[in-house]
């Protein structure tokens, strides 16, 4: 695989990666270090967002913390319905 340039600055962790041939496609390997601070493994999916700063890989579900932002709405307005359902 290629070289990895990992630069650590006041806890912020910058790696310049590499495009590569992944068979018909181009991708980018991501190291050991970036995978463990990610919290993700192989056959996990990130998500690419792009921001005013660039773009950020993340293992954030966007889809996910607004079904879990509904979820949290319902169980704060039926607080009392879910309490009497828990007996």
């Amino acid at each position: 695989m290629g070289q990895y340039v990992i630069l650590i600055l006041t806890g912020v962790i910058m790696v310049k990666l590499k495009i590569t041939t992944i068979g018909s496609s181009a991708g980018i390997v991501l190291p050991k270090e970036v995978l463990t601070r990610l919290k993700v493994a192989k056959g996990d999916s990130l998500f690419l967002t792009e921001s005013p700063e660039g773009f950020r890989i993340t293992p954030y579900d966007p889809d996910f913390e607004r079904q879990m932002g509904l979820a949290r709405k319902v169980m704060r307005d039926r607080r009392d319905v879910l309490r009497e359902l828990a007996k």
